[in-house]
């Protein structure tokens, strides 16, 4: 999770989120780049008192500059092209988990098995503990195996939420009547922190998510004795 004067992205615990990293940085290279460029080319015309003729009008020129920022916004493009196209695959997922919506917490049902559902409300703060983090922990947390496709699907029954886990680079809409689903896959044990991140209501900061990713024999263990 975030911490405190942190302005950078979350630690990634997921190849997608890895890859987004990745592409943040690209990006942010070329905008570098892009910015020195034109603040330096700025301060040249402002206080040089020199023309370039040749640089001030020309056709030679115009097909220079307007070709050269179409090819830096296809090294942006393709990037974000697979990165998007690899979000919405799904990849044989092992486990498949739906989410719903409601206002102002989450209920959980797990497909594959029998009767596992409960709901995910958050703990409130008269209630916290020290080894809990005020608004963010929640009584019942998803429990999942680190290692394996996870499919997501989501919904709604009031209004739009959001169901958002940044470490793992998913953010995905709940619409009522509509059933949307992405996946993801945790690379690493540990807990998981995300948040509504849809304007819902009144009560909207106050429906987080909590992922407890462990290895899959405590998964399945977890799954026997779950009652």
């Amino acid at each position: 999770m975030t911490t405190w004067a942190s302005f950078g992205l979350q630690d990634s615990n997921s190849p997608i989120m890895e890859q987004l990293n990745f592409f943040h940085d690209h990006s942010l290279l070329i905008l570098i780049l892009v910015t020195t460029l034109v603040s330096y080319l700025m301060g040249m015309l402002f206080f040089n008192k020199l023309n370039n003729r040749f640089l001030l009008h020309g056709q030679t020129i115009e097909i220079i500059w307007t070709i050269l920022p179409a090819i830096v916004l296809l090294f942006i493009a393709f990037p974000s092209l697979r990165i998007l196209y690899l979000l919405d695959e799904i990849n044989q997922p092992s486990i498949s988990i739906k989410t719903i919506g409601h206002q102002w917490y989450w209920s959980y049902e797990y497909s594959d098995f029998k009767n596992i559902e409960f709901d995910s409300y958050m703990i409130p703060t008269t209630e916290s503990t020290m080894n809990s983090f005020r608004l963010l922990d929640t009584d019942n947390r998803i429990i999942l195996p680190i290692n394996n496709q996870i499919r997501i699907l989501v919904t709604a029954t009031d209004v739009l939420h959001s169901w958002t886990i940044p470490s793992l680079g998913v953010k995905i809409d709940a619409n009522p009547g509509r059933l949307n689903q992405t996946n993801f896959f945790i690379n690493r044990v540990g807990l998981f922190y995300g948040q509504c991140s849809e304007i819902c209501g009144a009560n909207h900061s106050f429906m987080p998510i909590v992922i407890e990713s462990t290895p899959t024999n405590f998964f399945i263990k977890w799954i026997s004795n779950f009652n």
